[in-house]
């Protein structure tokens, strides 16, 4: 099943690079430029490529290639199926630990292609959501499996999956912690006069305590020698287990770091102190609300899928009390409701296990055993089914296409490593991979600096764009890497700036530039035709006070219905041909000009402009070469994006055309 988005797409000339399909997902290629980097010792003066060690997937990625005759592209689109399909061995394990393979087998078949997991672990989603719910599926087997069997080496082998956890996953750190609490609390409830309890809490203890990783290891190690020895008994024991505890709970930081994420994905809005910036959450689909639906898609693949398996898991814990480990996976899953559509995936194999034991529960009503297994067969196929037919339907494009590849690379020959290329956050971690520059925000840093990035894109003064450009980037590697807006603006400071006065003074004021140290170049793709408003969002506020400015009118049209009398755009928008006007919901207003842009093979865009009416405030573009119609303000119109990817209109004092074709179009600043 999951091989079948590359049979779709291998075909397609326009998703593949150097004989390989790209990937699927914009942050593999942050994890990718830090393979590159160890790889091919580029990226060296970008702060924000990690190092070979920093993530788990940079480092096997690396060592794959390196001892594989693998190249790059090939791992990076194959290794998240590789990974992600190893949840089939602790959910048959854990089958297994109770005496019933066969319930492990069933559960693994849907917990590893259900709608969630597959999504975030599919062919080409190149990322640590691999690891996500594979390895807390490990560390919880090794848990349940120790309460069992009352082993000192299962409760080492939980204690090193613990251990190992955040180098393959440390977002996930809050449930590792839940699921650990959870199994301390039930051993002192319920084997509390166990010999084994206090050994294993101390392994465990100390797996989770967030130190120094080699001294964790040695403690690991250490610890599991001298209890295995009984070197300490009795009291003393247990004193201990009290000590390893305590320490956890003193430096963990463990309800912090659970407050946190929830504030994280739950609290939205603008930064209540200092300068009001505008919070990316708000603005990120899978960081937003979903609705009860949507979750049990995305957990079980339907709505009466996700009820039986929640059924089915209170009937497991009843059961077998243990489960009750596996309640953090669950209950993050339910959190997804407000948290967004990323936390379905933790809940997705233990949803699974609740699921096919629910069905065993039915099947216990029935004497004869090939009936029974005839009907958890049926059950299990039938909760099959939605995610199959989601798999074979989702259809998810590589981040960029070929064209778009093809003009970074070109692109990239006549630059260095040291110059920065100022582009949206969405395309930050793709051009680090293509052209090897550096940015000032990509997809994990879209913070206060979105503000900057946005008035640059935004504004109406190519001078403002330039200016701002300059003073950005060189203040940005100047602080060492500080957050520029910030720095600028002296945010949070007795002295804090006039952000509104600043970049009017960069409008038409004489502004002394910084020295020049690197290249800056400007990115303005295709593709952020339909992000736009979004994009403007973030410059649209008053910092001083936080409420935001009014939005300026922009529509963009890919699709539309071209009748005698008017042309149909969607959204109960239309332009009506004869009068001159556009429809607007119920309300009609004049079109103030219309543009016909027209792109040769080579050379600049031919626009073709008909005033229509000088009392309208809506102008229309024909995008002629793409089919598509934009509809914008005067402020829309005249921002720099517009300007210069659309019509190529640009200060040549200001700025130089290096690369120029209907995907992107790249800009080199004079200044």
């Amino acid at each position: 099943m999951r091989l079948i988005w590359v049979y779709q797409f291998s075909g397609n000339p326009a998703f593949m690079w150097e004989g390989q399909l790209m990937i699927n997902t914009n942050d593999g290629y942050f994890f990718a430029s830090g393979a590159q980097k160890a790889l091919e010792g580029i990226h060296e003066f970008n702060p924000r490529v990690p190092e070979v060690l920093q993530y788990g997937l940079t480092f096997f990625t690396t060592w794959l290639v390196k001892l594989t005759p693998l190249d790059l592209n090939t791992v990076i689109l194959y290794l998240p199926a590789l990974i992600s399909s190893l949840v089939v061995i602790p959910m048959m394990l854990l089958g297994r630990l109770y005496h019933a393979t066969v319930f492990g087998f069933f559960a693994a078949l849907i917990g590893s292609i259900a709608w969630s997991y597959y999504n975030r672990t599919m062919v080409g989603y190149y990322d640590t959501d691999m690891f996500a719910a594979m390895a807390p599926m490990f560390i919880l087997y090794f848990l349940m499996a120790s309460i069992k069997e009352e082993r000192l080496n299962t409760a080492l082998y939980a204690s090193l999956m613990i251990f190992v956890y955040p180098f393959l996953y440390d977002a996930g750190r809050a449930i590792v912690y839940g699921m650990g609490i959870i199994y301390i609390i039930y051993m002192y409830i319920f084997h509390r006069k166990d010999e084994f309890t206090p050994k294993s809490i101390i392994l465990i203890s100390i797996g989770l305590t967030p130190i120094f990783y080699l001294l964790k290891l040695v403690l690991i190690i250490a610890a599991y020698m001298i209890l295995k020895r009984d070197i300490i008994k009795g009291k003393n024991l247990l004193y201990l287990s009290y000590a390893s505890l305590a320490f956890f709970l003193i430096f963990g930081n463990i309800f912090g770091i659970i407050w946190s994420k929830i504030q994280t994905y739950s609290i939205r809005g603008f930064d209540e102190e200092g300068l009001h910036f505008y919070q990316v959450k708000q603005t990120v689909r899978e960081a937003g609300r979903i609705p009860f639906e949507v979750m049990a898609n995305r957990i079980s693949g339907s709505s009466i899928g996700v009820i039986i398996s929640l059924i089915g898991y209170l009937l497991l814990v009843i059961r077998y009390r243990p489960f009750i480990l596996a309640l953090p996976l669950i209950g993050i899953g339910i959190f997804s409701l407000w948290g967004g559509l990323r936390f379905t995936v933790y809940a997705v194999p233990i949803a699974a296990i609740g699921a096919v034991y629910f069905f065993y529960v039915l099947g216990s009503f029935i004497a004869n055993t090939k009936v029974k297994y005839t009907l958890v067969s049926l059950l299990t196929a039938l909760m099959l089914y939605p995610n199959i037919t989601h798999i074979i339907g989702y259809k998810v494009p590589t981040v960029l296409n070929h064209d778009e590849v093809e003009t970074l690379h070109r692109f990239q020959a006549g630059t260095s490593s040291k110059d920065y290329i100022i582009a949206w956050w969405d395309y930050g971690y793709p051009l680090w991979y293509y052209t090897g520059l550096n940015t000032l925000i990509d997809g994990g840093k879209h913070n206060h600096d979105n503000f900057i990035v946005s008035e640059i894109l935004t504004t109406t003064s190519q001078l403002e764009a330039a200016r701002l450009s300059r003073i950005a980037v060189e203040t940005y590697i100047a602080s060492d890497y500080e957050v520029v807006a910030d720095t600028l603006f002296k945010n949070h400071q007795d002295d804090q700036v006039d952000v509104a006065g600043y970049l009017e003074n960069l409008r038409y004021g004489n502004v002394e530039l910084p020295t020049k140290t690197v290249d800056v170049y400007l990115y303005f793709p295709l593709r952020m035709l339909g992000i736009f408003p979004t994009v403007k969002v973030f410059s649209s506020i008053d910092l001083e006070t936080g409420e935001s400015k009014a939005r300026p009118f922009y529509y963009y049209a890919e699709r539309f219905q071209d009748t005698p009398e008017a042309i149909h755009l969607g959204n109960r928008i239309s332009i009506l041909k004869q009068e001159g006007q556009l429809q607007l919901g119920a309300r009609k207003t004049p079109i103030k000009a219309f543009y016909t842009v027209i792109n040769p093979e080579a050379g600049k865009p031919r626009v073709e402009v008909q005033n229509v009416s000088p009392m309208g405030g809506i102008s229309v573009i024909f995008l002629a070469g793409y089919n598509r119609f934009l509809l914008v303000d005067d402020e829309m119109l005249n921002s720099t994006y517009i300007q210069m990817f659309i019509f190529e209109k640009y200060d040549t004092d200001l700025f130089e055309l290096v690369s120029s074709d209907p995907y992107a179009k790249i800009y080199r600043l004079k200044i």
